[in-house]
């Protein structure tokens, strides 16, 4: 009988094998000794540019099919929140989940669409273990609700993206299930119950390897492969002895362990991704000129991505960096610490400044000789570039750095001009939180010390910026990035003098004495130079926190300028998106309805004749106005995951319902302007069904964070410090509570505050870059960004009415009128937008001015805000200010 199930199973498995291979760098991580390695994930995590990712994943395919393999065990989309996690670390993409999901999603697109299978890992998240899974059985104490959060993120977006396959973490998490020592590779409430039918997913699942002590020691002798199948894996990773395995699951056959139908469920989904994955690469690997094939693509790649992830996190001597080989050389040391010979850093060194060469191994422990080399390096060199190699991957033991060298550098960095540069982790940064001027390579190769040396010589924008926090000092995002150097501030000689400024002062004290507002920022720029920048008052009336330039404002209708209507130029330019094709083309669940007819070209005009604004967030309140139970509670669970305030979370299924009583609004046809919301909602709803992204992702992918735009954000309590952000309000009705990061407007709130028309948050410097980067006809530093004949039909009249394409315009009586819009000198080229949260941007590209205006006058609102027309006249100072000079 059992020779007849073997039997079968053979029979089973004789179809075309699936090669994979787990190489999340590439080939090179298991075939490092003739395959280049591609830059690990916290590398690539230091880049803005997600779609690099695709370029990733493509690389990887091309390479597995030149080997003749189908499938990869990656990428790695664990969250890395724990700094001392000895398994995950620099194979993570860092410590947000946003971005750890957006490069895995492109990662995994890059491999399959390329004809290799991805495999995302380690569900349910393996980022926050201090514990080796190898070694033993992590323990993660965290409620299914936080774990929903942060870990499960990424994964369910990857679920929702298509991934082919999935592998379970060997992780013990009580919450999931308590039973002693029981992982969750082998639960089935973590594999069968969560991740199958909670989560949907109906690809592969995939243990992690089963010859890891994590597990292996709690079920040897096979029991381990009997467990994994009962719990719901489909393939079984790296078993110790599989006669033995095989054995073993043939008795839990015949004990009506595991059925026969399990069996052939789990095979037909195997034999699935064989014919999706094996059966269009079943041709013969051509052996001549292998490796060379491998490797064709990498070396430029890499050194792509090295130029963009290098990090400056501080500079504070200007005069120093860029380094002048003109002026420095022969008067430069560099301390080579971690090795004991040259590298090609130390010959650039030697090559382009006449650099002395010292080293410094971490073995080395002789106090003294250290001390003077220490102090030779203080007396007779200008300046003393530190450069710390060959550190260790894992944070054990500090990266394997030894104290006396942290020490030397440390005193360096005191008592002489001093530039660090740390080749590895960028964790190991913590130990150096006050280096005057440092910055991280991440990997420690000759690529990356040439890219170093670019930028150590001015020939490199430095744009990286750290993708996890490494102490208080560096957190997740820092990083000096040159694109915000775009915008220069130049202020002009002696400001106080020009009777402009002195007005701006003037007007905006005027106001707050007078409780318009708490406080404001105004922003003025001309010819790409930042000529006026000055934050007045407070962040609310209680005088607690003087407001600062760089404070982050709820930007409120902002929103339709500086996301959607940026989303659908690139969109019309790369032609996906056609202005007056009738917009139920895009929206197929528009049939039948009075809106399928509508154009894109009606919803930016706001002539499409559609309910100024749909109030349905009123039908969930009680009778006192409040939030009822009926529709929200707080705490976060499976059914109420929209966070609409602090501790208030809505129910997920009222983004369908508001969405539905948008579609059955009022619609009155005839083309008149009626300015409405719902215009700009079905603007994003047709931007993510064009792109597969939610309208965050794609505008933080194309415009954002490739601008080095970090305080420019959705949902801003993920990504910014609290204290940061400005409160909109305090909102006596509704969510009963002070507004701080959370979206004043309460339709964008009950869907998530992600919105068309509001939900944007930033600051008056980020705002002013996209302004500009419109004034560039679409150009920042060297990229373009929108074509410039498509931001020359946005930004000017094309109706009756004074609007452009989603972006506001000046009356066009202005001349007449006794109150102009929105001030008195603007030209009629002038465009922008105003937000009823107290915010306004406008650009004038006859006098290349950028004017922005930030604040919360919602706050406490008394009204007196709109009786004193405060925008329009300190627009009109900087145009005084261009008159005046």
């Amino acid at each position: 009988e059992q020779a007849t199930q073997m039997n079968k199973l053979k029979k089973m498995a004789k179809t075309p094998i699936l090669f994979s291979v787990d190489g999340e760098w590439g080939l090179a991580m298991r075939m490092p000794d003739s395959i280049i390695s591609l830059p690990r994930q916290m590398m690539m995590g230091a880049i803005s540019d997600s779609s690099l990712m695709y370029e990733y994943g493509k690389i990887v395919a091309n390479q597995c099919k030149r080997m003749g393999i189908q499938m990869n065990y990656a990428p790695v989309i664990d969250v890395n929140n724990n700094p001392d996690n000895p398994v995950i670390n620099d194979r993570s993409f860092g410590e947000h989940k946003e971005k750890v999901s957006s490069f895995g999603i492109q990662y995994i697109k890059g491999m399959e669409e390329n004809g290799v299978m991805a495999c995302v890992k380690h569900f349910p998240g393996h980022g926050d273990v201090a514990v080796d899974s190898h070694l033993d059985l992590p323990i993660i104490n965290k409620t299914q609700e936080e774990l929903s959060q942060l870990e499960w993120y990424p994964f369910e977006q990857a679920f929702n993206a298509g991934v082919s396959s999935v592998m379970i973490g060997h992780l013990y998490i009580p919450s999931i299930d308590n039973r002693t020592n029981r992982a969750t590779s082998l639960s089935k409430y973590n594999i069968d119950t969560l991740l199958k039918q909670k989560m949907k997913f109906d690809g592969l699942a995939i243990t992690d390897g089963l010859e890891m002590k994590g597990v292996k020691k709690f079920f040897p002798n096979g029991e381990i492969a009997v467990q994994a199948i009962l719990a719901g894996n489909d393939l079984l990773c790296l078993p110790d002895s599989i006669p033995q395995v095989i054995e073993k699951i043939i008795e839990a056959i015949a004990e009506k362990r595991i059925s026969w139908d399990e069996i052939e469920g789990h095979v037909k989904k195997v034999l699935h991704a064989k014919y999706k994955f094996v059966l269009p690469q079943n041709d013969t690997i051509a052996l001549e000129n292998l490796t060379a094939d491998i490797n064709d693509a990498s070396l430029a790649y890499r050194e792509k991505i090295a130029d963009r992830a290098i990090t400056l996190l501080t500079n504070e001597d200007a005069v120093f960096f860029p380094l002048d080989s003109s002026k420095y050389f022969n008067k430069i040391a560099y301390l080579a610490v971690g090795i004991g010979k040259g590298n090609a850093m130390t010959k650039k060194m030697e090559e382009h400044y006449g650099a002395k060469i010292f080293y410094l191994d971490f073995k080395t422990q002789n106090t003294d000789s250290i001390n003077l080399i220490a102090d030779s390096l203080i007396r007779l060199y200008s300046a003393v570039i530190i450069g710390i190699h060959q550190i260790n991957r894992a944070p054990a033991n500090n990266f394997g750095m030894s104290k006396l060298a942290v020490d030397v550098i440390q005193n360096l960095q005191q008592k002489t001009k001093t530039f660090t540069l740390l080749f590895g982790n960028a964790y190991a940064a913590k130990n150096w939180p006050y280096a005057p001027n440092f910055a991280v390579g991440y990997e420690d190769d000759s690529i990356v010390h040439k890219s170093m040396m670019k930028l150590l010589k001015g020939k490199n924008n430095y744009r990286g910026t750290l993708p996890v926090s490494v102490s208080e000092n560096f957190t997740y995002g820092h990083g000096i990035v040159s694109h915000q150097n775009i915008l220069i501030r130049q202020f002009p000689e002696n400001q106080n003098k020009f009777l402009s400024f002195q007005k701006i002062d003037s007007l905006a004290a005027d106001a707050i004495k007078k409780k318009a507002l708490p406080g404001c920022v105004v922003l003025g720029v001309q010819h790409g130079k930042v000529i006026f920048e000055k934050a007045y008052g407070a962040q609310t009336y209680q005088v607690d926190q003087p407001l600062q330039a760089n404070a982050v404002f709820d930007l409120a209708s902002l929103t339709k300028i500086l996301s959607t209507t940026l989303a659908v130029m690139k969109l019309c330019d790369q032609e996906k998106l056609l202005l007056d094709k009738p917009i139920g083309d895009y929206l197929p669940e528009l049939k039948n309805t009075n809106k399928y007819n509508l154009t894109a070209k009606q919803l930016l005009l706001h002539e499409a004749g559609l309910t100024p604004y749909v109030p349905f967030y009123k039908e969930t309140l009680n009778e006192k106005g409040l939030a009822s139970e009926n529709f929200y509670t707080t705490n976060y669970n499976d059914a109420h995951r929209i966070q609409v305030a602090q501790n208030l979370f809505a129910d997920k299924k009222m983004v369908d319902s508001f969405y539905q009583k948008i579609i059955n609004s009022n619609t009155k046809p005839g083309g008149d302007y009626v300015y409405s919301d719902n215009d700009f909602i079905f603007l994003m709803k047709i931007v993510e069904r064009i792109t597969g992204k939610t309208l965050q992702a794609y505008v933080e992918e194309t415009f954002y964070n490739p601008m080095g735009l970090s305080g420019l954000t959705y949902k801003p309590l993920d990504q910014l410090r609290y204290e940061r952000i400005v409160p909109s309000t305090f909102e006596t009705g509704f969510r009963q509570q002070e507004l701080r990061g959370f979206v004043h407007d309460q339709g964008a709130a009950i869907i998530g505050g992600v919105s068309g028309h509001a939900g944007l948050f930033g600051n008056a410097y980020d705002v002013a870059c996209i302004m500009q980067m419109l004034l560039n006809g679409g150009s920042w530093n060297g990229e373009n960004y929108i074509k410039p004949e498509t931001i020359s039909v946005f930004t000017s009249y094309q109706s009756k009415s004074r609007r452009g394409l989603g972006f506001d315009k000046p009356e066009r009586d202005n001349q007449t009128r006794t109150e102009a819009y929105p001030c008195t000198y603007s030209s009629a080229s002038t465009f922008g937008h105003t937000g009823f949260t107290g915010t306004c941007t406008w650009a004038d590209p006859n006098e290349n001015l950028i004017f922005v205006f930030l604040s919360n006058r919602i706050y406490d609102d008394s009204g007196v805000f709109k009786t004193l027309n405060l925008r329009s006249k300190i627009q009109d100072c900087l145009y005084e200010y261009v008159k005046e000079k």
